[in-house]
């Protein structure tokens, strides 16, 4: 689909690209990933046609549509419906031009209109919407009234309801909630054409993802297989890189001490001459570079503080008006690790606020250790950093009494080298951002760390090094994100923040992911979502007598065990992918695999678009006639 031919690009006084070259296969759903600033939003741009090539090619299909979520939808009078049905251009362009078609041409726009199935497209519209966290309400609101960050969700929803041939994401979870993040998961899973993703959430890269283009060294190389199995094989691939280069580094050494030996003596000239031929001849191989990434240092405190931490007993809160949460009825103990789950808007950063004393209760008793220190992290403290400041200047505030020495060894801890100490926060990475804080926020060593989104900014090494922080960190923990992989690994306890309150959810993740996949279908169902916008078909044909069912039945029964037997064949090669064993006969049979996989993947995707053709198919001859 996308080709990409000896690439070089130069920018900003570096090389982004030097000589790159892939091509990703027809609908094939892959990541883009690579240490932050390496060049992942640039190629972007350069697919785009944002920025000038310096040489080589990138190419689509001729007539491809190419698809991205560049910055949030304006705030327009326009309605939300409206908003994502006018991104399918195609279909908003035949429904202008039947208002203002002759008779005669208004039969073959109506086919059209057909061709596309153009009268499902405000369902589909609300389906995606429902998905990404917007309510029946919402959908007749103008755009002007919505957040940015909720015009973010509309300008996503627009790209994945236009269904371009090539879709590009960059970082798309960073502005959703972990039920968005699941939603876009399941969603990614089955596009149907070709997607493009940068992103650090590892679950997304495992669940959704076919492909992991890797972007290191100025080149692009091209894995089957989500995050862990792009992990696997490059790890082999680098085995057998280091294993070849010393190999060839003893044969160098060893022809090297016969030239230095027998260069001067007659009888040998002759075979040293050769072997300084053959030494040019040999392979430079080069060493396998190690990315390291500074660790998190989360000092845990002390003593321990007798249990609870917080007790909450029928608690209300909120900002002067109705309570955003009420009755509230919970225990935080020493060494909890909380999930707080919930939609956006549904309390949770109120919750957080609430712990750390940054907004009174208005209602009930918490009853807390005044002895407890609490670290809060949330994204507003990246937002207020003076751009003009460095880590210095802010380090130099927070350790007044510290001398200059002091302050650098805390700075170099954080993973701030020499450079890095006097860098502007204005060209700071968002990365080096929540680094700095997250590190400040735990600096004095608290009896809890509430995390509200602290992994937005961060790579997929940073994320990991966060990981084993908190884990070796011995105080509680209130963690808020989108990222699965972190709640997973962190929290042994979910609270759930619905309806007004929160309360311990009895589950897992898994279960969850169940729960809110299920909770946008029924949204979907519900009658009084969508109004009827598209035109009228032309009058239908007399009703014909009901079709039996059997048939259908059959064919629905036989599709499904089609599909199941499709899925259990891509689980099994990704279970060989996953598996170390299978590299060390040499990547042939990894790239064997890989391919084999691309086509069972083919085979699933084909199955399950049957299966649903089918179960419609039958559940619409079960229907009463109308």
């Amino acid at each position: 689909m996308l080709q990409i031919q000896d690439l070089v690009f130069d920018a900003w006084g570096r090389r982004f690209f030097d000589g790159a070259t892939v091509t990703l296969p027809r609908n094939a759903k892959v990541s883009l990933v690579g240490r932050n600033g390496i060049g992942k939003s640039t190629l972007f741009k350069l697919i785009k046609g944002e920025l000038v090539l310096g040489s080589g090619e990138i190419s689509l299909p001729k007539g491809a549509r190419l698809g991205s979520v560049d910055q949030e939808h304006p705030a327009t009078p326009v309605s939300l419906l409206d908003t994502v049905l006018a991104a399918d251009e195609i279909r908003h362009g035949l429904l202008a031009d039947l208002e203002t078609a002759e008779p005669e041409h208004m039969g073959e726009i109506y086919a059209r209109l057909i061709e596309i199935d153009a009268d499902r497209a405000p369902s589909r519209a609300a389906e995606i919407l429902a998905g990404l966290g917007f309510s029946t309400d919402d959908l007749e609101r103008p755009m002007s009234e919505f957040s940015g960050g909720w015009r973010m969700r509309v300008a996503l929803a627009a790209a994945l309801f236009s269904e371009p041939d090539m879709l590009l994401l960059d970082e798309p979870t960073n502005y959703l909630d972990l039920e968005g993040a699941l939603w876009l998961e399941a969603r990614l899973r089955t596009y149907p054409y070709n997607a493009l993703v940068i992103s650090h959430d590892r679950e997304l890269l495992n669940n959704s993802i076919d492909h992991t283009l890797h972007l290191a060294d100025g080149k692009l190389t091209l894995y089957a297989g989500g995050y862990d199995a792009f992990e696997t094989q490059r790890a082999e691939k680098a085995r057998l890189q280091e294993a070849m280069r010393s190999k060839i580094e003893a044969k160098r050494a060893h022809m090297q001490s016969f030239v230095d030996r027998f260069r001067a003596t007659a009888s040998k000239a002759t075979q040293a001459q050769s072997r300084l031929k053959a030494l040019a001849k040999l392979p430079v191989i080069d060493a396998v570079g190690s990315e390291s990434v500074a660790p998190f240092t989360l000092p845990s405190p002390e003593r321990p503080l007798a249990p609870p931490l917080i007790r909450l007993e029928g608690v209300s809160v909120g900002y002067g008006g109705p309570p955003i949460l009420r009755d509230l009825n919970l225990r935080l103990d020493v060494d909890d690790r909380i999930g707080l789950l919930g939609v956006n808007g549904a309390g949770k950063s109120t919750f957080a606020k609430m712990v750390a004393e940054a907004l009174a209760i208005e209602h009930g008793h918490m009853h807390r250790d005044r002895r407890m220190r609490v670290g809060w992290f949330h994204q507003h403290q990246i937002e207020a950093l003076d751009p003009t400041d460095t880590p210095l200047d802010i380090i130099r505030r927070a350790m007044p009494e510290a001398s200059e020495a002091a302050r650098r060894s805390r700075l170099a801890q954080y993973g701030f080298n020499r450079d890095k100490v006097e860098t502007t926060v204005a060209d700071l990475s968002g990365g080096e951002r929540a680094r700095l804080l997250l590190n400040m926020v735990a600096a004095e060593a608290p009896h809890l760390l509430i995390l509200d989104e602290p992994t937005n900014h961060l790579d997929i090494d940073s994320r990991r090094a966060l990981l084993e922080a908190l884990n070796d960190y011995a105080g509680a923990v209130i963690l808020i994100t989108h990222d699965r992989s972190l709640m997973e690994m962190v929290a042994d306890r979910l609270w759930l923040a619905a309806d007004g309150s929160i309360a311990p959810f009895e589950g897992d993740l898994e279960d969850y992911s169940r729960y809110v996949i299920e909770r946008a279908k029924a949204r979907v169902r519900a009658p009084s979502q969508v109004r009827e916008e598209a035109p009228p078909p032309p009058p239908p044909p007399p009703p014909a007598r009901k079709a039996p069912t059997g048939n259908a039945r059959r064919r629905a029964e036989a599709a499904e065990q089609a599909l199941a037997r499709a899925t259990d064949a891509v689980a099994k090669i990704d279970a060989q992918l996953s598996d170390p064993a299978v590299f060390a006969d040499g990547p042939e049979k990894a790239a064997a695999l890989g391919r084999e996989r691309t086509r069972l993947q083919g085979l699933l995707d084909s199955a399950e678009a049957e299966w649903m053709a089918a179960v419609e198919a039958y559940e619409a001859l079960k229907s009463p006639a109308a």
